[in-house]
């Protein structure tokens, strides 16, 4: 397990220029906005406006704070707010947002498709204990409040924006409670 710290993430400007982008995982390591294979990151969206093209790849979206935004996918409305499931389209369909009321920040999970794909969880604890069965590598982002991770040396502690790793090595189950929102990320070789 490795724990990626929400002061270790690194921030950088949207593609396209508009905002900017907080990089949490990215693969391979040194991988560009240009050419990974997968990427993890949070967006703070402040206007309306077009969302960045990424040709061959595909995205999927969570709103994490604020009220909500609307989503348009070559044309098709989707409304999503904190309480929505991840929402899942392809980053080069012509994609534009208009915010419901006021800034918002979201969690994007995005995977080029020639070599990755990925599965988004949302995962709500309310002071009890679940176990997540996973058998490739997954990676756990708490979006808010806190959970702990119980493993064989003891326990992890992660805080809100705060992303654990899990090999493929350690597939099966981990334990984990607290009071949170969280997105379990799994991403599947091609």
């Amino acid at each position: 397990m490795k724990i990626l710290r929400v002061s270790d993430h690194k921030q950088m400007p949207w593609k396209n220029g508009g905002g900017v982008t907080i990089e949490i995982a990215i693969h391979p390591a040194d991988a560009t906005v240009d050419n990974f294979d997968w990427r993890i990151s949070t967006a703070t969206v402040a206007q309306d406006g077009a969302f960045s093209v990424f040709p061959d790849i595909d995205r999927t979206l969570a709103v994490l704070e604020g009220n909500g935004i609307i989503l348009s996918v070559d044309g098709v409305e989707t409304t999503l707010s904190q309480v929505s499931e991840p929402y899942s389209f392809a980053a080069d369909a012509h994609t534009s947002a208009r915010l419901n009321d006021g800034t918002i920040t979201d969690l994007n999970i995005m995977t080029r498709r020639c070599a990755y794909t990925h599965e988004v969880k949302r995962i709500v604890l309310d002071n009890q204990t679940a176990r997540l069965h996973f058998e490739e590598p997954v990676f756990l982002f708490v979006a808010s409040g806190t959970i702990i991770i119980q493993h064989l040396e003891g326990e992890e502690i992660l805080f809100a924006k705060d992303c654990a790793s899990f090999s493929a090595a350690q597939k099966g189950s981990i334990a984990i409670s607290g009071q949170a929102v969280a997105y379990l990320i799994n991403f599947k070789r091609n």
